[in-house]
């Protein structure tokens, strides 16, 4: 016999009600939970100590194995821990942890979420790489082509071996018309260099020079670096301490710079958070800080997790900053562009 009054499937009827009913029972549930605020301290409480290190990083001592300056070295990675303990605050259900937790990606987001966009722009007059092209490269020449490639008006490499410095002359021959090499480091130019000349960093050997380059937009101080390596030792930690005092003495020679544009290039073995290398990047601007797509690492190659290649400016202005393809170098090639006003 039929059912006169029988609701049918999808009206809204008595069947449609489960789904609210286990709503409302699992937020009754939590409302009900008096554990909720207890649970998850240990998550809480690694939450707001993450957070403490990257909103007090510099004031992590550097007298115990350089920590300061391997924290800063990383900074950004700290971020990879939040979506870890998200996770786990989920498990234990625990408000306690969840709102410590947004509290930490909030910290983040404020120091590092404006590198992750890009932010360059469609100018500049004026296109500069850099690369440490690696003392054991196997293909030095194939580097070279590949670093042309970029479209750089003024390349600085590093690391360059002195049996391998003719290959790379060759090879960027048909680019650039003008380069210097001094030590380990050479600049190559499409623009006249004048004054070319080694910079002591304190090192016993060259490993950084300056030249002028003569654009067309007037003349740019043009320095190109590469700061001792840092080593990470269990028995001495983070050992930077000849790169510390190198990178004081690369600071004073940019300090004396009488002109007022100056492009910084090379291998700095430190990031810009790294308040060893203050003594340089408090007179220079991060052309990937100011226009760069995304964090920019640069090494190792393989797996990039830091930018320890830097392309620096003053008196310039950074419009674009981005890394190159992979070469036979461990790391990646890095590129700027910029506007010399005349």
């Amino acid at each position: 016999m039929a059912q006169a009054y029988m609701t049918e499937k999808g009206s809204g009827g008595p069947e449609s009600e489960p789904s609210r009913t286990g709503l409302r029972r699992r937020l009754a549930d939590l409302r009900g939970d008096r554990g909720i605020w207890r649970r998850g301290i240990v998550l809480a409480a690694l939450a707001v100590l993450v957070s403490l290190v990257m909103i007090f990083h510099a004031s992590l001592p550097n007298d115990i194995g350089n920590l300061g300056s391997l924290t800063e070295t990383f900074l950004p990675w700290l971020g990879l821990i939040v979506p870890v303990l998200f996770v786990a605050a989920l498990v234990r259900r625990s408000a306690t942890a969840l709102i410590a937790i947004l509290l930490t990606a909030a910290v983040w987001t404020n120091l590092f979420g404006g590198l992750v966009s890009d932010k360059s722009d469609g100018g500049g007059n004026l296109t500069v790489a850099t690369h440490n092209v690696d003392a054991d490269n196997a293909d030095p020449t194939g580097t070279a082509a590949s670093v042309a490639k970029s479209g750089a008006d003024v390349l600085a490499l590093t690391e360059l071996k002195g049996s391998a410095v003719p290959l790379y002359e060759k090879a960027l021959a048909g680019t650039y018309q003008y380069h210097s090499v001094e030590g380990t480091v050479g600049l190559w130019s499409k623009y006249p260099l004048t004054s070319s000349r080694p910079v002591d960093i304190k090192m016993g050997w060259t490993r950084a020079m300056r030249a002028t380059v003569k654009t067309p937009y007037g003349d740019v101080a043009a320095f190109v670096a590469h700061l001792p390596s840092v080593r990470v030792k269990l028995n001495a930690g983070f050992t930077a301490n000849q790169r510390d005092n190198s990178a004081d003495a690369l600071g004073a020679s940019l300090a004396a710079e009488p002109l007022r544009k100056v492009i910084l290039l090379g291998d700095l073995n430190g990031t810009v958070n790294d308040r060893a290398l203050s003594e340089v990047t408090s007179q220079l601007r991060s052309t990937q800080g100011a226009s760069g797509d995304g964090f920019g690492f640069s090494w190792p190659a393989q797996f990039p997790m830091a930018r320890i290649d830097q392309i620096l400016v003053r008196g310039v202005t950074p419009e674009a900053s981005w890394t190159l393809p992979r070469t036979g170098s461990d790391h990646l090639p890095i590129a700027a562009r910029v506007t010399v006003k005349p």
